[in-house]
């Protein structure tokens, strides 16, 4: 089975929309729409264009578009396609189409204010594939504009299954570990799991400044149950608590979800 058939075996199956709208989800959802704000231009969203790459089922797409915008998404797996497409209204002005993060020709240089990795880095194994996916990504955004593109982080792994699932003998078994407790991950693994160093190293003479580098949902992973059995008031400052903190470097390498923000020369 190759790479693309393992991904679609497992959104095919994965409710990835629930994790997104569950509370602890949220902070994740709620932290990658403020930097997706944040540095939208400001010239008005009526000459914005936006591309988000690996769409899912739509959660951002969508809410963009509702918002708007003139949204392109590209996703891979066909399920995760046809859910997004039935979210998408006569006056939205967005466009969904099957397609591979390594190879956006369909698209022209410079089109996007914007362009969106936020699913694609997850899976992709090889630092050619990776940096392959990154530049398909700076092509097709316009001098002055955005690249948004999330990781999933190692050490929340090795924390929370390794350690917390009980999972650290059958990983040391099978290899999957460096002698420095870096995942070594396969397509049939699912994810591939990063360290701050490893996204920083990817990006080197591609002609992008990094703005940040965020921790998406921090603890929240950490915390579901917790965060879960919140009441509003109390989730609303911790929301606010984790968007007070979300760009201290010295908390990234923990969180679960990592959002590298670009910004190209």
């Amino acid at each position: 089975m190759d790479t693309v058939n393992y991904v679609e075996e497992y959104y095919n199956n994965y409710d990835e929309e629930g994790r997104l709208l569950r509370r602890y989800g949220q902070v994740e959802y709620i932290t990658t729409m403020t930097y997706i704000h944040k540095f939208l231009p400001e010239s008005g969203r009526e000459n914005c264009r936006i591309l988000e790459v690996g769409a899912g089922t739509g959660r951002y797409s969508i809410a963009l578009a509702q918002e708007g915008y003139a949204v392109d998404s590209v996703e891979l797996v066909e399920h995760n396609l046809t859910i997004l497409k039935s979210k998408i209204k006569a006056d939205y002005n967005i466009t969904a189409t099957q397609g591979n993060a390594l190879d956006l020709s369909a698209y022209g240089d410079e089109t996007f204010d914007m362009t969106l990795i936020l699913g694609p880095m997850y899976h992709l194994y090889t630092e050619e594939d990776k940096k392959k996916a990154l530049r398909e990504a700076i092509r097709l955004t316009k001098p002055g504009g955005h690249i948004l593109a999330a990781y999933c982080m190692n050490e929340a792994t090795i924390l929370q299954y390794c350690f917390g699932e009980n999972k650290l003998g059958e990983c040391m078994q099978k290899n999957m570990l460096t002698e420095d407790f870096h995942c070594i991950s396969k397509p049939e693994d699912l994810f591939e799991l990063v360290r701050t160093e490893d996204i920083i190293s990817l990006t080197e003479g591609m002609g992008v400044t990094r703005i940040n580098l965020v921790a998406s949902d921090g603890a929240a992973n950490y915390m579901r149950d917790i965060i879960d059995g919140m009441n509003e008031e109390v989730y609303k400052e911790f929301i606010r608590y984790h968007l007070s903190v979300c760009e201290r470097q010295d908390l990234i390498g923990a969180t679960n979800h990592s959002l590298d923000i670009l910004k190209k020369e």
